[in-house]
């Protein structure tokens, strides 16, 4: 099992080592030939208009947005929640999201860079809570969640941590705090994937 981790833009490096802490392998992917051979992958956060435009380069927009729509596990932080969102508050003309994920986002809802916070989250990861540290930097907010959208935990009365299927999504970067219980999470979700393959 190898999971792959969108390297375009954004933190990349910071996921490599959480997945490495936690055994798994892994494949940095910045060409759509590069998904060949990997089970999941993570979309880093960054600069979701950015992120955008890589994806439209590379043909790697159409081709993730098929394989996540036939059940391909995805790990989405910040700007990657938004590059899956199917709808957003106000007028995104910049963002063009793969639409997969059925949320409402409003982007930079918690303000700039120098607003960024960190708080304590209990999270429900499977039959487990567990507390971590939501790191949230220039975060989105997700005002709005479809009927087959799990919450796995909220800040404020806020969905923060989502599930749909096999897609695990966050508003925040577990890669900049200890632990890496999410990784270990999504890593079961990559397996069950494979072995109903």
């Amino acid at each position: 099992m190898r999971i792959g981790i969108l390297g375009i833009q954004g933190d990349f490096d910071l996921h490599r080592k959480k997945l490495e802490e936690a055994g798994v392998e892994y494949r940095i992917v910045k060409k759509a030939e590069e998904l060949e051979g990997i089970d999941g992958i993570i979309f880093p956060g960054g600069e979701s208009t950015t992120i955008t435009k890589i994806l439209k380069r590379y043909e790697l927009d159409k081709t993730l947005r098929e394989k996540i729509s036939g059940g391909f596990p995805v790990f989405a932080t910040c700007a990657g929640i938004i590059m899956l969102a199917s709808k957003f508050e106000g007028r995104e003309e910049e963002v063009n999201s793969l639409g997969v994920l059925d949320v409402k986002i409003h982007r930079n809802a918690y303000g700039r860079q120098r607003e960024s916070f960190e708080v304590p989250l209990k999270v429900t990861l499977g039959s487990d809570e567990v507390e971590i540290t939501g790191v949230f930097i220039r975060a989105p907010k997700i005002v709005e969640v479809g009927k087959d959208v799990e919450v796995l935990g909220t800040f404020e009365g806020s969905p923060v941590l989502i599930r749909q299927g096999r897609i695990l999504a966050m508003t925040f970067h577990p890669e900049l705090s200890e632990g890496i219980e999410i990784y270990k999470f999504f890593e079961n979700l990559v397996k069950e994937r494979v072995s109903n393959v």
